[in-house]
């Protein structure tokens, strides 16, 4: 296969490595928890600038929900395609966790290190990058939102809006230990809580209706609808109990985080948690939430996966691999809506959502690089998408 020899987009990229480790560090010391309105605002502000050093200009502010996400976009030539670049730069990480964590490059090792380098503040600064050294812009959209973290409920509809009029979704999420993310598993949030009687659990335990034995009994059951064999996962994350050591529980409550690889499975534990009935007499069961992201199914990403193995040989690059994940991401609102999408763009590394996630430095321009050629060669070879309802 012919080589792309003394790839400029490569070298020039390479060149700047420095810069954007440099770049990278000053995003991850600006703190954005999800959670936390004001910071993200700072932190879109702070990115804001970056992206006008890097592409030359700033972003539009986009205001959904009380949130502030950005955007930036470049007008289709006529009957082009456009193509977009999602990425979010909310983190799990609270408030102060710099003051014990800051960000660290380890040169021996070559990594990067900080609160959410990995996820996924590297592949925002890679994206960045790699719009900055195309030679036409003209198809190119940029949505970095600030609540991908915790279920992009306001940034859903401008997601969907982007994904909808575009021939393809590129999405820079963190790659899997280097490979790039063809399909995800759909997602779903709920809370069970039941509702009991409180009674002296020592002089009268017995006018009481325990709420927290009769979760306990319906986690049991819950359990039981997991198919692993599937890809169905239920997992119980939160839970609490109870008002006093010495009395019977008026209340309690369970959250599930419940992934599914298919539309189908979805409806299946769907249907089966809203089934679920409690076994102790007196109490009560209220099931709240659903199915939120359906599946990135591996379908949609093939195609522009094979585009990107060829280009990295091209390229000189180490050769690509694609893998299927269980964590969900911004992807599967645009496949759902027809766009093909591919995922895990970003940064070679690993740790997402644990202490010591890292990037490897190296891989950054590669990475950037790559995206570059791809962005370039579906606005080069792909046709205006046509309207997705």
């Amino acid at each position: 296969m012919e080589m792309i020899e003394r790839d400029g987009r490569l070298t020039e990229l390479r060149g700047r490595t420095g810069l954007m480790v440099e770049q990278l560090g000053r995003l991850v010391e600006v703190e954005t928890p999800s959670e936390d309105l004001a910071a993200c605002a700072g932190g879109a502000h702070v990115l804001s600038q970056l992206g006008k050093e890097i592409l030359g200009e700033p972003a539009e502010f986009v205001e959904s929900g009380g949130r502030t996400h950005l955007r930036w976009r470049w007008p289709a030539r006529a009957g082009g395609a456009t193509v977009a670049l999602i990425g979010h730069f909310d983190t799990v990480w609270p408030l102060g966790t710099l003051a014990r964590w800051p960000f660290t490059v380890d040169g021996a090792a070559g990594t990067a290190t900080g609160p959410g380098c990995f996820d996924m503040k590297a592949g925002i600064i890679q994206l960045l990058h790699a719009v900055s050294v195309l030679e036409d812009r003209s198809g190119v959209e940029i949505l970095l939102t600030c609540d991908e973290e915790i279920g992009s409920q306001s940034s859903r509809p401008l997601i969907e809006e982007l994904a909808r009029r575009s021939a393809a979704a590129l999405i820079p999420e963190g790659s899997g230990h280097g490979a790039l993310k063809t399909g995800r598993k759909g997602t779903g949030m709920y809370r069970l809580e039941v509702t009991g009687r409180a009674a002296h659990a020592g002089l009268e335990p017995e006018k009481g209706a325990n709420a927290l034995l009769a979760l306990a009994h319906l986690l049991l059951a819950v359990d039981a609808l997991a198919r692993p064999d599937l890809g169905s996962t239920i997992t119980p994350t939160l839970s609490a109990a109870g008002s006093a050591g010495n009395t019977v529980p008026a209340h309690a409550y369970a959250e599930l985080d419940v992934r599914v690889a298919s539309r189908e499975e979805a409806e299946r534990v769907d249907g089966a948690l809203r089934g679920l009935r409690t076994a102790v007499p007196g109490t009560s069961l209220a099931v709240t939430g659903g199915p939120h992201r359906p599946p990135l199914p591996a379908t949609s990403g093939a195609q522009l996966f094979e585009r990107a193995r060829v280009l990295a040989e091209r390229l000189g690059l180490a050769p690509l691999r694609d893998i299927v994940v269980g964590g969900a991401s911004d992807g599967n609102f645009t496949a759902a809506v027809g766009c093909p999408t591919l995922d895990g763009l970003g940064a070679v590394g690993d740790g997402a959502h644990a202490e010591g996630e890292y990037v490897s430095v190296a891989d950054l321009p590669d990475r950037a690089a790559l995206l570059a050629h791809l962005i370039a060669d579906l606005l080069d070879n792909q046709p205006a998408a046509q309207s997705r309802q």
